[in-house]
């Protein structure tokens, strides 16, 4: 797994902490909300403590902003577990932790990655859903949240189906991955920090900014973060974007089982 930051943050550019606040906060003045405006924050492939990682913690806690920590089940040891427990309080409810895959390896012959995709025959799909739930429910116990992130993403219609099946009350996956059903809540990344494509970083930057702009005006925000590929200048911009949710009243940040059940017609889901 690469741990190298994308552009945005090898060459940020000098105005863009400033633009990122200046983004929300003008998006924020041209709706009109009744009230607060959802935002998530989404930190994957959680389950090996690391320099990193325990900043991350740091920062959410220091805001009490909450987090939905999408666990990698076979990354996860009940040492591993009883080591997070020494740095946070794994129950409170700031913290969702939910099920990330299996061991997020890649199943797909061609095309794009996944592990949970159309290549895989139904049993071997539901063979490493519950063994991963089965996993984290052991180790977590009642810490765990029934909400599955697919590595990569994305996973197939067939996985939708058993997820809703054993019980998951929810996923999340990249805007775009909608099918026309989903038996199961969506709660979609439309804002990506850290897996950047873009060519340098002024253009990275603008990019970031458009994304959490169309979130701000859609209503539903929900913000993507690997800890693994952030440096300084990535750490931040997410400092900036947490100090300007904890301080705004339009915002209201929550986690996949606070949001579980509300009336967000704009994540675009169509519930079967």
């Amino acid at each position: 797994m690469t741990t190298f930051p994308c552009k945005l943050y090898r060459d940020f550019p000098r105005d863009g902490y400033s633009l990122i606040s200046r983004t929300l906060v003008t998006a924020l003045d041209h709706i009109e909300a009744s009230r607060p405006v959802p935002v998530l924050f989404r930190a994957d492939d959680i389950g090996v403590l690391s320099a990193n990682y325990l900043r991350l913690l740091g920062l959410f806690t220091s805001h009490q902003i909450p987090l939905c920590l999408a666990v990698v089940p076979a990354w996860l040891t009940k040492a591993r577990w009883a080591a997070m427990k020494t740095h946070i309080d794994t129950s409170s409810p700031q913290w969702c932790w939910h099920q990330h895959g299996w061991r997020h390896a890649n199943h797909q012959r061609s095309g794009k990655k996944g592990e949970f995709g159309s290549a895989r025959e139904k049993q071997a799909l539901k063979d490493d859903l519950v063994r991963g739930r089965d996993r984290l429910q052991a180790i977590m116990a009642t810490n765990f949240s029934p909400f599955f992130t697919p590595p990569w993403n994305r996973c197939s219609q067939e996985t939708l189906a058993l997820l809703a099946d054993l019980g998951f009350k929810g996923v999340s996956r990249s805007m775009g991955e909608q099918g026309q059903t989903i038996p199961v809540e969506d709660f979609f990344v439309n804002v990506d920090l850290h897996t950047r494509k873009e060519p340098d970083g002024p253009a990275a930057l603008a990019a970031l900014a458009d994304e959490l702009r169309q979130a701000v005006e859609h209503y539903y925000v929900s913000v993507m973060i690997h800890h693994q590929l952030m440096n300084e200048a990535a750490f931040q911009l997410l400092e900036v974007l947490l100090a300007q949710v904890a301080a705004d009243p339009r915002f209201r940040a929550a986690t996949f089982t606070e949001l579980s059940g509300s009336d967000l017609p704009e994540r675009g889901s169509v519930r079967a």
